[in-house]
């Protein structure tokens, strides 16, 4: 990556995303932190998994495909039902999860278009969850499962969708941001566009409405405001300036632990990735280091929070250059097509 590639991307919100996530990956829902910081330590960096994984839940975890068209554990089909087993054995340090590398694709196919196209998009989405050997991750997450129970049993594509209330939802909204605002979208444009794609798999207000706060923050935050004023103007649905000033008085994993939940659920995740946001507002390393550090899923809401930070502080120049997916990002500011071409 050039130095001037490398500073343009250092600051965007999918870029920050992808890298909260690859830091996470290893340590992606670890519950007893006793056990993360024995298998990996003080998180400062990428990671290779390791297995067995303590907290792993695969073992009770369950999808059988109806058909063809719902077969999207394939060859991982196999470690479903087994304790122990690492939702992303198969990935190596810097790599993604499969919710980031969707991320990634929507980002390309939105410049790919020069403009956001629904349809389009399911297609995209429906061969690679179903092509041999494009996802080489273990674990699916649960909306992946409603759509394609749904798409096997017959029912159109703009209608797979389930009621998920977690925060894996968020995960695309940096990609459209990024995308829609490099093509010269504005914010109500791009609010449109994000109600519209994230309501395709996440049917819940909770959900929705995060999405559409996140999308305001990101947007206001590119065009130079500082990020917690905006979180709370924007954000006053999830937190306060009297809930952070509480907040700020305890370590992250008490925030992240004994007052909000580590787990998936929008209603604790999302202000709590809005929390750390606040926290490292300066400082992006520490912000998606703590992040995985405090475990639970803290890949999907490491989206939201090195998303945040990217914008306000920018993206260390090593965690830049050793993220898998960093090729990806130079390629697709290449592609952004000129003001005035046709």
């Amino acid at each position: 990556m050039s130095e001037m590639t490398r500073e343009a991307v250092a600051r965007t919100p999918l870029a920050g995303s992808l890298v909260a996530d690859a830091i996470s990956m290893p340590v992606h829902w670890y519950y007893d932190r006793e056990a993360l910081r024995r298998d990996y330590g003080t998180i400062d960096g990428y990671q290779t998994p390791l297995s067995p994984h303590p907290d792993s839940i695969l073992w009770r975890s369950h999808y059988e495909a109806a058909n063809p068209s719902g077969d999207i554990l394939r060859d991982q089909a196999r470690y479903w039902g087994q304790r122990g087993v690492h939702y992303h054995q198969n990935l190596k340090a810097g790599e993604n999860t499969l919710n980031a590398r969707l991320a990634l694709s929507l980002a390309a196919l939105i410049l790919e278009e020069r403009g956001y196209d629904a349809d389009r998009w399911l297609e995209r989405y429906i061969h690679f969850m179903l092509m041999p050997g494009c996802n080489a991750d273990t674990y699916v997450e649960e909306y992946h499962r409603i759509f394609f129970t749904n798409y096997a049993a017959g029912k159109k594509p703009r209608k797979c969708g389930g009621r998920d209330i977690h925060i894996g939802g968020l995960t695309p909204v940096p990609a459209i941001v990024e995308a829609m605002t490099l093509l010269g979208g504005s914010l109500t444009e791009i609010r449109r566009v994000v109600q519209e794609h994230v309501s395709l798999t996440h049917k819940d207000d909770g959900v929705l409405r995060a999405a559409d706060a996140l999308a305001r923050i990101l947007v206001r935050t590119m065009a130079g405001e500082d990020l917690r004023d905006v979180m709370l103007d924007d954000a006053a649905d999830w937190i306060s300036r009297a809930k952070t000033a509480d907040w700020d008085r305890s370590p992250d994993q008490v925030v992240i632990g004994r007052v909000l939940s580590p787990a998936c659920y929008i209603p604790d995740a999302f202000p709590a990735a809005l929390f750390l946001a606040w926290r490292y507002a300066r400082d992006f390393r520490g912000g998606v280091c703590s992040n995985a550090q405090v475990g639970g899923d803290n890949c999907h809401r490491g989206a939201v929070v090195g998303s945040l930070l990217a914008v306000a502080a920018g993206i260390p120049e090593d965690l830049l250059d050793g993220l898998a997916a960093a090729p990806r990002l130079s390629e697709l500011r290449v592609s952004v097509p000129a003001p005035g071409s046709p």
